[in-house]
């Protein structure tokens, strides 16, 4: 018989709840700056399946930061789909085809982008990714408990200092009470913390599929092509196949009406029939390994935070694949959330900070969302049947991975205007408040390194080569508000290898610029005040939420 025994577990600063992508990239993030958390997730083990697959730029930036950039191109997909790149249509894979995605919007995942970031794609698929964090989260020491289900969660504590989660180890049916100062919510679309705090979760439904996955040598059809999907139009099937490994294991998704044919219609005699028309080869025996149900939904939560819990990943936004932005979004929220998790319970950090995870992320997701969406209903003209142009308002792909601009309690309000751009992007934010801390090429002890290897576990003050007054600031501003500061002169110790500084950061050679630990510029000068620590100072304040200190 289970136990029905109710104990504390322990007592953690963060609780993590859900151990997919979202839940991992959170803890791994939380335990590179130091903070003890712990995962639960209910399921007792990772999934494995092959869903997403992809990490795009800015992405793989952030997992550049975590240590693991190099691991995630090694996992056997990224290796083996590390050359393909498209989208082309065809009557069957073994037909000729009769188009490809070329829009203007689309940046091949292949492209050099040398320019704009130090790293690009891995055509990672999720089940290896969430391989790779856990066993950074791991290796970093964060307490992971699979098969382990949150029952509920109280914020009753004493002066609302804490969140109580009661937890049920599956296996042996033990309750426990875990004690946290902060809970991340990363349970997914159907959150069940989200639910209790009662936040809405308004949006669209755009379709039910089935994805089959199966094994079947198709080298033959595949013919030497490196594409990253082949949608599929005949009178059989209407769907996409996307190869896994370039030879025998591939996914085909399908369209298909739950109300008019259950799940359990899906037989393996009838996926083998669908795999045969969308490859084109009747006699193909192929292995139908898994036949897995998804939505296509549009949907984001109006609050990302309700008291000490927060939302991350697919809890606070859901979005159709096209475009490969999810679960890069929901690596994003982590990354945002966990540096000012961390430097409010440091204490450098005033608790104010925490309402700017929602008023950045929020709009920006969204956003994010809709263009996925405006992506997602483009695609039905792949099949030729409609003319018209592509959407106006779908922004290029690389303005939505690198070139969103915050607003918020925690960055310098705009005093330049707001750049042409297209809702929350821009490209030309060329270090502006808000926006990502443009790459660049820095010499640094002999190494080559970008600028983004310099942001992590602290705000960072980029000067030029004329930092005397900066260099004295900074000391003088990290001593009175307890705050560690990292400076450093780009033509001092820094080599601007490509002499863009001033072009990139917006700044003369006397400028400064604040940089968050999340690479986020939070303030800048474009030439030496007057006061330079009293300026420094107030842009200091107003980052860490001490608005009123004085």
């Amino acid at each position: 018989m289970l136990s029905t025994t109710r104990s504390t577990l322990r007592n953690v600063d963060v609780l993590v709840v859900g151990g997919g992508l979202a839940g991992l990239s959170t803890a791994v993030f939380l335990a590179q700056q130091g903070v003890d958390c712990l995962l639960v997730e209910r399921q007792p083990e990772l999934s494995g399946h092959p869903r997403a697959r992809g990490v795009h730029p800015r992405a793989m930036e952030l997992m550049r930061s975590a240590g693991v950039e190099q691991e995630i191109r090694a996992m056997p997909s990224a290796r083996l789909l590390a050359g393909n790149s498209g989208v082309v249509t065809a009557g069957s894979l073994a037909g000729p085809e009769l188009g490809t995605l070329d829009e203007k919007y689309v940046m091949d995942v292949q492209a050099d982008i040398g320019l704009l970031s130090p790293t690009g794609w891995a055509l990672c698929h999720q089940g290896e990714l969430e391989d790779v964090l856990r066993g950074r989260a791991e290796r970093l020491g964060v307490a992971l408990r699979f098969n382990t289900e949150l029952l509920s969660v109280d914020q009753e504590g004493p002066e609302g200092e804490e969140v109580t989660a009661y937890v049920r180890d599956r296996a042996t049916g033990a309750e426990r009470e875990i004690k946290a100062r902060y809970l991340v919510a990363a349970d997914g679309a159907h959150s069940g913390v989200r639910q209790s705090l009662g936040i809405p979760f308004d949006g669209e439904v755009l379709g039910h599929y089935v994805n089959v996955h199966f094994r079947a040598d198709l080298t033959e059809q595949f013919a030497g092509r490196r594409f990253l999907m082949c949608y599929v139009f005949n009178e059989q099937v209407r769907g996409a196949l996307m190869p896994l490994n370039n030879t025998d294991e591939w996914l085909l998704h399908l369209v298909y009406d739950p109300e008019s044919e259950p799940l359990e219609s899906f037989t393996p005699q009838r996926c083998a029939d669908l795999v045969r028309a969308a490859a084109g080869v009747p006699g193909l025996a192929p292995e139908i390994l898994s036949a897995s149900p998804w939505e296509s939904a549009a949907r984001t939560a109006s609050s990302f935070r309700g008291g000490r819990v927060f939302l991350v990943g697919d809890a606070a936004h859901v979005m159709p694949p096209s475009g490969g932005f999810g679960s890069s979004t929901g690596i994003q929220d982590a990354h945002n959330l966990a540096w000012k998790l961390s430097a409010v319970i440091d204490g450098w950090a005033d608790p104010a900070l925490l309402d700017s995870y929602d008023e950045e992320r929020r709009p920006v997701s969204a956003a994010t969302v809709e263009q996925a969406v405006l992506r997602s209903k483009d695609r039905v003209r792949l099949d030729g049947r409609e003319q018209e142009p592509a959407h106006p308002d779908i922004v290029e792909d690389a303005l939505v991975w690198l070139s969103w601009r915050y607003s918020s309690s925690a960055v310098t309000p705009w005093d330049e205007g707001m750049p042409a751009g297209h809702g929350v992007w821009s490209a030309q934010n060329h270090g502006r408040p808000g926006s990502r801390a443009p790459h660049l090429r820095l010499l640094k002890g002999g190494s080559e390194i970008s600028a983004l290897d310099l942001f992590g576990d602290r705000p960072v003050l980029l000067t030029g080569p004329v930092n005397g007054p900066w260099l004295d600031a900074a000391r003088a501003v990290s001593h009175e508000l307890g705050v560690p500061l990292a400076v450093y002169g780009v033509g001092s110790e820094l080599t601007d290898l490509d002499d863009r500084w001033p072009e990139l950061y917006g700044v003369t050679a006397q400028g400064a610029v604040l940089v968050r630990p999340d690479g986020v510029v939070a303030w800048r000068c474009g030439d030496a005040p007057v006061f330079t620590r009293n300026t420094l100072r107030s842009a200091m304040e107003r980052l860490l939420g001490r608005h009123e200190e004085r």
